[in-house]
Formats: structure tokens, sequence, C-alpha cells
């Protein structure tokens, strides 16, 4: 079934406001969007390879050979290290520590976030004012000193373990964010009229407040991952986490402790850089994608035309009603001050 039509009117000059020619709703607008399209589609691409890295690399990761610190070739496509091993290997391998890190810290934080900020704004009182406190307990904490902490006392804490202490200290920000927004809704009439036939509170809070919510959580879900996969890579190449598990961190980390830039293999720190500034950029621009869907002024109008009696088109801009006139308009002559002087 096709999607509904608008029809668009606007002002003109010389009468009343007019109809023109009508305009199809634009459905799933937020993938429409290219910065989010193309932030998807490659946050689907490293997903897919977090999959199935592991069963499509060519070689064993860890595995040595006699191929020591050679060049990117038909037989090792982004080189070797200094033992032999190869590094194509080691960045797919490596992908999937790095997004499990990153989403599970993204979902744990996006939950806590939900459960307590909503939960505060909505239901006020004693349990908005004990809520606050506890998250700004947590808003103090700092994460990555914590991980460092965890890490430097439990030796075989793992990503599990660095996903949910990344989780478990990230979540006051959004929940900050979250009971703000919560308070500004929780008084609007379609609120108060669920309120006011009998539904209950979570069901008022699921259905009515948390889908006026879903930009600023996914928002949020973003920045956390974001920060997790930052935490998880700075971890593994400082040598506080496990290095006996693959990541983009862990290469670096070898690459830096073996002085490969001084040996010019450039190929040892290249690739696992790239991937980090390539995830980097996917995920912000899914952010960028997010704020122009929620905010009007920084959504593109390219898509909004409409098209005047004489056949051109004019382009709907946020905020402005187009004014179309089917005629050229008047122009009045400029006439000199002196002329004014000497006419008067």
């Amino acid at each position: 079934m096709s999607a509904p039509a608008t029809t668009i009117t606007a002002v003109t000059p010389d009468g009343p406001e007019v109809a023109v020619a009508p305009v199809k709703r634009r459905r799933l607008r937020f993938v429409a969007n290219p910065k989010a399209a193309t932030g998807l589609v490659v946050l689907a691409f490293f997903c897919l390879i977090a999959i199935i890295g592991p069963w499509v690399a060519p070689y064993d990761p860890s595995a040595r050979s006699s191929d020591l610190i050679q060049a990117p070739s038909g037989k090792h496509w982004f080189g070797t290290t200094h033992l032999g091993q190869d590094i194509f290997s080691q960045v797919l391998v490596g992908t999937r520590g790095v997004m499990f890190v990153g989403l599970l810290a993204g979902l744990v934080a996006t939950a806590l976030s939900i459960l307590i900020g909503v939960s505060a704004g909505f239901l006020g009182g004693a349990a908005d004012d004990s809520l606050s406190a506890l998250s700004n307990v947590f808003l103090v904490i700092p994460a990555l000193p914590l991980i460092i902490i965890v890490a430097s006392t439990i030796p075989s804490a793992g990503d599990l373990m660095v996903a949910l202490v990344i989780g478990l200290t990230s979540w006051a920000w959004g929940a900050r964010v979250l009971r703000a927004q919560t308070l500004s809704l929780r008084r609007r009439d379609y609120v108060e009229a669920a309120r006011a036939t009998g539904e209950s509170t979570w069901r008022i809070i699921t259905f009515e407040i948390m889908p006026n919510l879903t930009a600023i959580i996914a928002s949020g879900f973003v920045g956390t991952v974001i920060f997790a996969v930052m935490s998880e890579i700075t971890l593994a190449f400082i040598g506080i986490s496990t290095i006996s598990e693959w990541n983009w961190g862990t290469i670096l980390f070898w690459a830096q402790s073996q002085q490969a830039l001084a040996q010019g293999a450039w190929w040892w720190f290249v690739p696992a850089g790239l991937a980090i500034a390539v995830l980097g950029t996917a995920l912000s621009l899914i952010n960028f994608g997010i704020d122009e869907f929620v905010s009007p002024r920084l959504r593109s109008s390219g898509h909004t035309r409409v098209k005047t009696k004489d056949g051109h088109s004019v382009r709907m801009r946020v905020g402005f009603t187009p004014v179309l006139s089917s005629k050229a308009a008047p122009v009045t002559p400029v006439v000199p001050r002196r002329e004014k002087e000497e006419v008067a």
C-alpha cells in the first residue's frame, strides 16, 4: 500500500491559500538520511565481521611462521609481525572483542539510564530524590580508572568484565538527560488523558512517554558505544587488559612494543588504526543522523519541493511558508533624491 499523500498549501499575494501538488509522506526518514545510512551500513559490516571473522580468517592469528615482518602481499594481505603472525587474521579476529564490549556496554548503560532516568522524572517525590541522588553518585565515578583497577586486581578479567564495568558506570549522564525530558512530558495533555482513563503508571511510561524519548535514547546508546570501544582499545594498548585475547588495541600494543614504526613496518599498525577510525566515523555519522532526525532545523529540506502553476519549483524551508506567485511582482521605480525635492 502506498504512503498517504499530503496536500501542501501555499500563500499567494493575489488571494487566499491555493492547493499545490500533493507530496507523499516519506517513511523511514532516518534511514533515508545519507549520514545515517552510511553509518548503519558500515556498522552492520563490522558486526558481520565480528560474527564470521574467526571463521573466515585465513590463518590462526597467534600462529608463528618464517615470514618475519613481511610487507602486504597476496599471501599475507596486511603483512606479518616479527613472529610471522598474519595481521589480517588478527584484525578479523580482533573485531569480535571490540564490538562485543562496545555493544554490551551500550545496552547495559542504556537500560539503566532508561530505568532510572524515566522513572525518576515521571514518579517524582521521594522516588525522584533518591534516584537523582544515585545518579549524582555514579556521575562522579571515573569509569576508565575503575576499569584499570579492576583489570589489575583480577588478572582473568576479560571482555565481559570490561563491558559490564563500563556499562555500570556510564549510565548516569543519560539518566539525567532522560529525567529532564520526562519532566517536560509528564504534564502533556495526552499523558493527562491517559492518566484520567485509568491507565497504569508503567503503561503510560511505556506507551506515552518512551516513544517521545526514542531519539535521545538512541543518541545516548551510540555515545556509550563509542566510549566503550575507545576504552577497550586504550586498555589493550597500554597493556592493562589481557593480551592473550586479540583485538585492535592488542595489535597496536605489540606494534608499539616491538618498535614497528622505527622498523618501517607501517602495515603493522595502519590497518588496526584505520579500522578504529572507520568504526568511530560510522558511529559519529549515526549520531549526526539522529541529531538531524530530532531537530527540524538540522534536517535537510532538499526533498521537499512544490511546483507553481507556471512549472517552477520552490524549495520548502523549515519554518517558512513559500510565497508562490503566478506573475512577476510589480517593480517600483526608484526616484533620485534631487527629483523628489524638485517635485516637492
